[in-house]
């Protein structure tokens, strides 16, 4: 079920309805309407993998109370071992069987030794790669003691399959979210009326933004071969504010729909295009992963600690697995490779903490040198978007080689009104940059009939702009 479409408009008021009569009962029976009403939500797309969530839940509750009554650390890794083996096993197998098999067969081909592996039809379940990362979390902080494992299967079952985070995230820790779950919510007027503010903006980003720049970037990438090189460029500038809206987007109507229902899910996205270096970008871009890759891969790897090599070795493996999670291609380990590059040097030279402050601070405008690193740091994240973005190796070096090609120098055809659109888009976004999201304290303080006007305003211009749904980028992933 997708946020921007007529089905989840029905499903989330009788959903929100039901859920706050339920308040008057007792806290069990919310806790699993909110599992029913996520499990329908989830099974919307494909019901046959149901099981499979279900099955990665249950995996991990019994292996987290396993873990709190075995003392030996034996018994303790053995259990670990089988959460760890079951959940990326499941994830490896539907979403990297058949990478592995034709990069097998590739391999036998190079060697002079042509074999023929016969590859399956199998279709990724939609937010495996979320929820799988999420249970782990909860197993692994159980196994280093710093969690408490729980006795409610219901409200674990929630905590795994919340509908607003499943299939997209924000990746939610259980020490931040489970607890929630524990505790009796009452609804707050203020709290709904921030959340609905969140989900109008995000729905802004994905159907104005995210979907109108999605027609530019299709017809440019598809047809890159007999574009010039400033329509290049200006394909993958689009894709860049796509991706973005497109995901950001979904995080925010998706904290904005948890904050209808009395729950507090993390930021996910702090303004990354406004970042002065490529270690500031990481640490506001898609942070619920960011944050995970660093808590639960590169630190116990031994994080910036030890020698340079380890420091350089550390990097590169977190940006590749960070580049494999997103994807069974070589683009995104590629990608994964180049942000790698672009982070050593920062890190080497102990300048990957400079910049922990919001660029601009208490300035209309950003200051030149403020601007020139925004600008560059934009420039080296568009390039690595273009691996992202390409359908292969092949395409992506063909696409820079179009764009350092003489054809760079011609007048690009611009689409003025999206143009317009999103250069006010930068400037809201710029405007709200010490908030949580962009639309949280605009128009907070303004006479009430226009602040209402802008709303409706806001919410008639992205029904005028809807056309055809267009499904979330990283559904895929």
């Amino acid at each position: 079920m997708l946020f921007n479409s007529f089905d989840f408009a029905i499903f989330l008021p009788v959903v929100f309805t039901i859920y706050w009569l339920l308040q008057r009962g007792k806290l069990p029976f919310q806790n699993f309407f909110v599992v029913a009403a996520s499990y329908v939500f989830y099974g919307w797309w494909d019901w046959r993998f149901l099981g499979l969530i279900f099955l990665s839940s249950i995996i991990d509750y019994f292996v987290a109370i396993g873990l709190q009554k075995k003392e030996s650390p034996q018994s303790r890794k053995i259990l670990l071992a089988i959460t760890l083996v079951s959940n990326l096993g499941m994830l490896g197998f539907f979403k990297y069987f058949n990478f592995f098999i034709e990069n097998f067969e590739n391999a036998f081909h190079f060697f002079g030794q042509p074999i023929q592996i016969s590859t399956l039809n199998i279709i990724l379940p939609v937010g495996i790669s979320f929820y799988t990362f999420q249970t782990l979390s909860y197993t692994i902080d159980v196994y280093r003691r710093k969690l408490e494992p729980t006795n409610d299967v219901i409200a674990f079952l929630a905590y795994v399959s919340f509908f607003p985070q499943l299939v997209a995230g924000p990746i939610e820790r259980a020490q931040h979210l489970l607890p929630q779950f524990y505790q009796k919510r009452t609804f707050s007027y203020p709290l709904a009326i921030d959340g609905l503010r969140q989900i109008l903006w995000g729905l802004f980003k994905k159907i104005v933004i995210a979907d109108q720049a999605a027609v530019f970037v299709n017809d440019i990438f598809n047809q890159s071969a007999e574009m010039p090189g400033s329509m290049l460029v200006l394909g993958v500038i689009f894709f860049a504010f796509q991706i973005y809206g497109d995901f950001s987007g979904y995080s925010d109507i998706a904290i904005g729909t948890a904050r209808l229902f009395g729950f507090s899910l993390m930021q996910n996205f702090a303004f990354p295009y406004f970042s002065r270096d490529i270690a500031e970008f990481w640490r506001r871009w898609h942070i619920s992963l960011s944050t995970w890759f660093r808590d639960y891969l590169y630190i116990p790897l031994g994080g910036s600690k030890g020698s340079k090599w380890h420091q350089i070795r550390n990097t590169l493996i977190i940006f590749l697995v960070s580049g494999f999670w997103h994807g069974a291609n070589w683009t995104f380990i590629v990608w994964g490779l180049i942000n790698a590059l672009y982070f050593i040097p920062l890190l080497l030279a102990n300048r990957n903490r400079r910049h922990l402050d919001t660029a601009g601070s208490h300035r209309w405008i950003p200051g030149w040198k403020d601007a020139a690193k925004i600008l560059l740091t934009f420039a080296m994240t568009c390039f690595a978007w273009i691996f992202f973005r390409a359908n292969d190796l092949e395409q992506a070096f063909d696409y820079i080689g179009g764009i350092f090609s003489p054809s760079l120098f011609e007048i690009p055809k611009l689409e003025g009104a999206y143009a317009f659109t999103l250069l006010a888009f930068i400037g809201m976004e710029w405007y709200g940059r010490h908030s949580k999201y962009a639309l949280e304290k605009i128009g907070l303080e303004w006479y009430k009939p226009i602040r209402l006007s802008f709303y409706l305003g806001l919410a008639l211009f992205i029904l005028l702009q809807s056309g055809e749904k267009q499904s979330f980028i990283y559904f895929q992933f």
